[in-house]
């Protein structure tokens, strides 16, 4: 299994984000004539959440390049030992898995209003089907799931780390869009709230 998830998850996340995030912004960045990566450089609080972002996503897959390259490094990451088993190890593959799947067909049903970051210069449509018929929020809700499948294939410090971080950092950037919505769609979004939960 070791052998596996050391090949497995570099390939995993060059996927995951190269579909999510690249591929998706590419698709987008053609049809409205404009680049979607709208995370402001500044030193605002936005900014900075988006800087802790990106960050973590880069630690995460240095660790990944880590774990499958430098095996010696293992111990240096404080092993969970009580996690470290076969179910668990499979559990957190179902969960990548089904992370991917969930993350590629909420993207699909975003369309054009595919957005990293808030973009206050364009009004998108606001998307109540489909996912976000059911989540307000499903690639944030398949990005958490991805650092919960990490954490369960290789439990240790760092991936419990990254699983925490990024759920703080998800939890206040859906808490800005929400905001911008909500100011942006008015009573449709107020009304879209109430039917459906912030992320399942």
């Amino acid at each position: 299994m070791e052998q596996f998830l050391r090949i497995f998850l570099p390939a995993y996340f060059i996927v995951y984000f190269g579909i999510a995030f690249v591929a998706k912004s590419i698709i987008v960045a053609k049809r409205i004539g404009k680049n979607p990566l709208v995370l402001p450089k500044d030193d605002s609080a936005y900014g900075l959440i988006g800087f802790y972002f990106k960050l973590t996503i880069i630690l995460m897959f240095v660790y990944v390049l880590l774990f499958a390259f430098v095996p010696s490094l293992d111990h240096s990451y404080l092993p969970i030992k009580q996690l470290e088993n076969l179910t668990i190890k499979y559990i957190g593959l179902g969960l990548l898995g089904f992370a991917l799947i969930w993350t590629t067909i909420a993207q699909g049903h975003m369309k054009n209003s595919w957005r990293i970051g808030i973009d206050t210069v364009t009004k998108t449509e606001l998307i109540t089907t489909g996912l976000f018929g059911i989540s307000r929020n499903p690639i944030f809700f398949g990005m958490t799931i991805s650092l919960v499948g990490l954490f369960m294939t290789t439990p240790n410090a760092l991936t419990g780390l990254f699983l925490i971080l990024g759920h703080v950092l998800i939890q206040i950037q859906i808490r800005l869009e929400e905001d911008f919505l909500t100011s942006q769609h008015g009573q449709s979004y107020l009304t879209y709230k109430q039917k459906v939960r912030r992320l399942i």
